[in-house]
């Protein structure tokens, strides 16, 4: 019995790390779900996780007895050769971060201790007659009947998720084989390309038989997501001055809702944008021929965030508002890239408002939230909601590659301007809900200072610049986006495309 204690114990330890793990790294960091490159790795946590729900149960209800005393032995070894194949295919798909590492090698520990634990157990099982016989741990037997149900469902999901992605995998493969001719063209060049919002682009120019050069922090993931003929590099060094690039879509830079403000974060937010658009110039001032066009993101944040005037359209026009972080931001992000302007480069800077898409951003949160009933009403509601989808951020995108007359800044929204209250009440209702909480406004700002100002403050943001030039918008009306998105498949990619 002491045994058994120590082994539900570490049991207990495996699960807890797991599940941080799971939710952590691979769904908040890596968003392996919404990967390609990870629909093996997704394979083998499925089924890893399937055999944690077996052991799970098993142990929690019965002594594994004679021959499948064997097969509860059989099962723990297969678990290790997964783990095994699992640290190859992290190795060669994606960068991890070290605390994963660290966390993984805590985790491979705690493994090894278990199965030196359930060795004796298992010997001793092995030689009584073969059956499953009943031995409940009281509290403990449904405690770890909760950890089975919670790594079967997980499992499940995972399955889901590699099955669709496999399904998505082909066409972009075929797309790559197709490019593989087309190389002399000239190409572009995507900063952020492993981005949500850069990822969706650079498969849409891939699939039209484009030529791409991507600029990532990690290479294994872009080349694993991209395949071999999109062009990988991790600095802007590696790319000979005699490269023929026609265009250049700068995307880089860290989420700017997430950790708090603090003064380091500020300035890894800033380095992460504004030190990436100096290297970019840099690239440009060496070519033999400097590109045609640069695309800069930015972001609508450029107009402040004054609750008092926060109902004022602001156009392309409207001036930025000094002081206030992330109006600061947005106009050094563009600052820098209108330096391209004197080597004779088109530049426009596209202020984006929310991404609604799947694969990242804010929208697969606060679908889940809206789908359990959850949607909220932030502060009084009243605020502005500039957002747009992703098929027509990346519509606008290359409509802004494409058109020679336009030039300067672009309002990235959607014309259908909503409030904070009339977005979750429709997002509610795009999957059958309502949204009937309430968040109050003070303790936002209270625990996110002046991030809350992304929450609780908006612009209202009209796209003048590219309603002018002709841009047709694929998703103009909120409640076509959302309806888009809630029958859309959680891995699936931009289905409808814009006339650019």
């Amino acid at each position: 019995m002491n045994a058994m204690n120590t082994i539900f114990l570490l049991l207990s330890v495996q699960a807890a790390l797991g599940a941080f793990d799971n939710l952590w790294h691979h769904e908040l960091e890596a968003r392996l779900p919404q990967r390609t490159s990870a629909r093996y790795e997704l394979s083998l946590h499925a089924a890893r996780e399937a055999i944690y729900g077996v052991v799970f149960f098993g142990l929690a209800w019965f002594e594994w007895r004679g021959a499948f005393a064997a097969v509860l032995a059989a099962l723990l070894l297969v678990e290790l050769g997964i783990t095994l194949a699992d640290f190859l295919e992290e190795d060669r798909t994606r960068r991890l971060p070290p605390f994963e590492r660290v966390l993984h090698t805590v985790l491979t520990i705690s493994y090894g201790l278990f199965l030196g634990l359930m060795a004796p157990v298992l010997w001793a099982w092995v030689q009584q007659p073969t059956a499953m016989a009943l031995a409940p741990h009281g509290w403990v037997s449904w405690l770890f009947t909760a950890y089975a149900a919670g790594v079967w469902a997980w499992s499940v999901r995972n399955t889901l998720a590699a099955i669709q992605l496999y399904r998505t995998a082909s066409p972009a493969q075929a797309s790559a084989r197709h490019a593989r001719g087309l190389q002399p063209q000239p190409a572009t060049l995507v900063t952020g390309a492993t981005g949500f919002v850069g990822s969706a682009l650079v498969a849409d120019l891939v699939r039209d038989g484009q030529r791409v050069i991507v600029l990532t922090r990690d290479a294994l993931q872009a080349r694993a997501s991209f395949g071999p003929d999109v062009w990988v590099v991790d600095t802007l060094d590696a790319i000979p001055s005699e490269t023929s690039i026609d265009a250049v879509v700068h995307l880089a830079g860290t989420r700017v809702l997430g950790m708090p403000w603090t003064q380091a974060r500020r300035r890894q937010l800033q380095a992460s944008r504004v030190d990436t658009a100096v290297a970019v110039i840099s690239l440009m001032r060496r070519l033999q021929k400097a590109p045609r066009v640069l695309v800069s993101a930015s972001a609508v944040g450029f107009y402040g965030a004054s609750p008092n005037a926060s109902m004022e359209p602001k156009d392309e026009t409207a001036p930025p508002r000094p002081g206030e972080f992330q109006s600061d931001l947005c106009a050094a992000i563009e600052h820098e890239a209108r330096r391209a302007e004197a080597l004779g480069v088109r530049v426009v800077r596209m202020r984006f408002g929310v991404v609604l898409g799947h694969g990242g951003g804010a929208y697969p949160m606060q679908a889940l939230s809206a789908r359990m009933g959850l949607g909220a009403v932030l502060g009084h509601g009243r605020q502005p909601a500039p957002w747009i989808h992703l098929a027509d951020a990346v519509g606008l995108i290359r409509f802004a590659m494409a058109r020679p007359q336009l030039q300067g800044p672009v309002n990235a929204v959607a014309p259908d301007a909503v409030t904070q209250s009339t977005f979750a009440q429709a997002l509610a209702a795009s999957f059958g809900r309502r949204a009937w909480l309430r968040m109050p406004e003070l303790p936002l700002r209270v625990v996110l200072g002046e991030m809350s100002t992304l929450l609780l403050d908006g612009q209202n943001a009209v796209p003048c610049a590219a309603l002018a030039q002709g841009y047709k918008f694929v998703h103009p009306r909120l409640g076509g986006a959302l309806a888009d998105l809630a029958k859309t498949d959680k891995a699936g990619a931009v289905v409808a495309r814009a006339e650019y």
